[in-house]
Formats: C-alpha cells, structure tokens, sequence
C-alpha cells in the first residue's frame, strides 16, 4: 500500500525484486517523503509581485544562479574604490599628519576664500584646509596648516585682525598643536586594530562554519573595508579617529549579518546529499531569499539613526565632527548588507561546487531532471 507523504502525494511502493533493483531505487530516491528543512516539490513563483516573493521568502529571486553577474559589478566597484585610493588619496585629519590648526568666528565678511588668501599671503604658502565647522552663532572657520612656530601664529593673527578688523580681535583667534608623532602613533594603533579584528573574526568563522564559509566571509570582509575606504576617498573628507571607530563598527555589523546568512545556508544544506531533488546552490539562494527581508529590515533600521544623526547633529546642530562617524556608518551598513548577499554567498557556492562531492551531486540532479524532462 502506498502511504501519503507531507506533500499529500503518494510516495511508490519499494519492490524487492533484483531484476527491477535499479529501478525500484531510483524511484524511491525521486519520491521519497520530504524532510522539515526541505520542500522537495517547491517551484519558485516568479509570476508573484515583486513585493510577495521579497515577503514570502520562497526563493523566486536567482541571486545564486547569476552569481557572475554580481561578480562583475562587485569587482567593478571595487576597482573604482581602489583606483580612487590611489591616485586621489586620503585627506588625512591634523591628528594623523600632526601640524597647527587655527580657529576664529564665522561672522561677515570672512568666508572660507577670503581667510584662506589673508593666511596665505601671511605664510607664503596656502593652507592646507579652511573649513566651516558648526552653525549659526557658534560656527567658526577652521584653518589647517603646517605646524606653525610662535612667530609664525602671531604673524598670522595680526594679518587677519588687520584685514578683518574690528570684526575680529586678536583675543577671538586661537590655535593648537598637534604633532606629527602623535599622528604616527594613531595611525599604528589603527592599524594594529584592524588587524587584531581581522584575526579574532577568521578565527571564529572558521571555529562556527567550515573552510569555504570562512574564505568566503573574510573575502567579503575584505571587500567591505576597500569599498568603504574608496568611498570616503572619492567623498574626499578627512580622516579622523571617530572615521577609524566608526569602520571598526560597521564591520562588526557586516559580520553579524555575513553570519546570519550563513546560518540559513547551513540549515538548508545540511542534508543535501541525501535527495537528488536539489543542487547546492539551489538551497543555498533558497536561504538567501529566506533572510533577504531580514537583511533589508536590520539595513533600514540601522540607517534610519545614522541618517538622523546626519541631520540633526551635522547640519541643524553643526556638530560638524559627527558627520564623519556618520558618514563611515551609513556606506559601511549599505555595504555589509550587499556584500553578505551578493557576495559572500555567491562565492560560498563557487567554492563548494570545486569539491569533488557538490559536483558530483550537482551532476546527479541535473541528470535526474533531464530523465524527467525526457
């Protein structure tokens, strides 16, 4: 008698006879009751709204099976980030570089082109920056230059109390120092930072998944860290400790969400060798269709209070040094988010399907549809 699998089919009887051995086999395999963690009978719906499949989770979205693609658009944004690192640059901060940094109200008839000749003229040389920090009554001009000795500032001073007089006084120029060991030191803290972070997350990848899930989270790591730092060097603002704190952050985000893909990926792929109704990387996209709402949902929460922390604090507030850790955070959620889905998993796959195993299991199915098909 035949007995009604989850599906509500029926599954064939097993035969015992060795002339129909073979065959007998091959129709259990292709019949045989599903399991909890797989739907065996599930087509993908792409006649659904692009809303219901994003919703449903049921895997109508190929990000897997066009997997190039997103190669090539991956490896063309980092070309441009990197392009841009190397010939545009980094604007280091004065607590990288070190050197004296001079301050004095914002108040008619200073503009950032007027105070950048004065100081200019007065140093021989231009400044390295003038910028406006802050808003309203509490904005100042901000001037950034080499470090500048005793008589070197009073030169200054005078030459803009003189041009700018009686807006400005000499008691409302002030200036600082910063020097150039203290940003040799920053840097290397940076770097040694970034380097113990890389360690600590290889090392727990590779602890909680195996070899291929690890190359493929720190290759998606790796990407995260290029394309966010091309970003800031084509935006062009300066780097600053709170854009080094910031980057540590939002890798930590691009590996919770990295993590949380894979976790689903395990879960489908666990036994996948055991029915020939799936390929890899068909339970791999389904897995990713499965937390696609999630990673959009967890990007639109996380970005919502950076962008309002960009409004706010930058421009209502004029905090003008908070707009670099917003900045770093808001690319580097985006970019975590993309690159746990159309990166990590993508290339997951890639690197499964070179072992021996996945292949031949891979061959297995497609063999069974064109038996089918025929």
């Amino acid at each position: 008698m035949t007995q009604p699998n989850r599906t509500g089919r029926h599954s064939a009887p097993v035969r015992s006879t060795s002339a129909r051995g073979t065959a007998a086999a091959q129709v259990v395999d292709d019949a045989a009751p599903t399991t909890e963690w797989e739907d065996a009978d599930y087509v993908a719906d792409t006649k659904r709204s692009f809303f219901s499949r994003l919703y449903t989770g049921t895997g109508a979205f190929d990000i897997i099976g066009k997997r190039k693609r997103w190669y090539i658009v991956s490896g063309v944004i980092m070309l441009i980030c990197v392009l841009s690192m190397i010939f545009r640059g980094f604007t280091f901060g004065i607590d990288f570089e070190g050197g004296t940094e001079i301050s004095l109200p914002n108040a008619a008839p200073l503009t950032t082109h007027s105070v950048e000749q004065v100081v200019g003229d007065a140093l021989g040389s231009p400044p390295e920056s003038v910028q406006i920090a802050g808003s309203g009554d509490t904005a100042s001009i901000q001037v950034r230059t080499e470090h500048l000795d005793q008589s070197q500032t009073n030169k200054v001073t005078e030459a803009l109390v003189d041009k700018f007089g009686p807006t400005i006084k000499a008691a409302d120029v002030s200036s600082s120092d910063v020097s150039s060991t203290w940003g040799h030191e920053i840097t290397k803290r940076m770097a040694i930072a970034l380097v113990v972070f890389l360690i600590i997350i290889f090392v727990y990848i590779a602890i909680r998944f195996d070899r291929e899930m690890s190359i493929a989270a720190m290759a998606s790591l790796i990407f995260d860290v290029v394309v966010t730092a091309g970003v800031y060097s084509l935006v062009g603002w300066e780097v600053t400790p709170a854009m080094v704190i910031g980057l540590l952050t939002i890798l930590g985000f691009s590996v919770y969400d990295t993590v949380v893909v894979f976790d689903k990926v395990q879960e489908n792929t666990r036994s996948v060798f055991a029915t020939s109704r799936r390929t890899y990387a068909e339970q791999a996209n389904l897995a990713v269709n499965q937390t696609l709402m999630r990673s959009i949902n967890t990007t639109i929460i996380s970005v919502l209070p950076i962008i309002a922390l960009m409004v706010i604090a930058v421009w209502m507030l004029g905090v003008g040094t908070l707009k670099d850790l917003a900045l770093i955070q808001l690319v580097g959620v985006v970019v975590g988010t993309y690159s746990s889905i159309f990166l990590a998993t993508p290339l997951l796959v890639t690197l499964k399907e070179r072992r021996k195993d996945v292949a031949a299991h891979t061959r297995k199915v497609l063999g069974r549809r064109e038996r089918s098909a025929a």
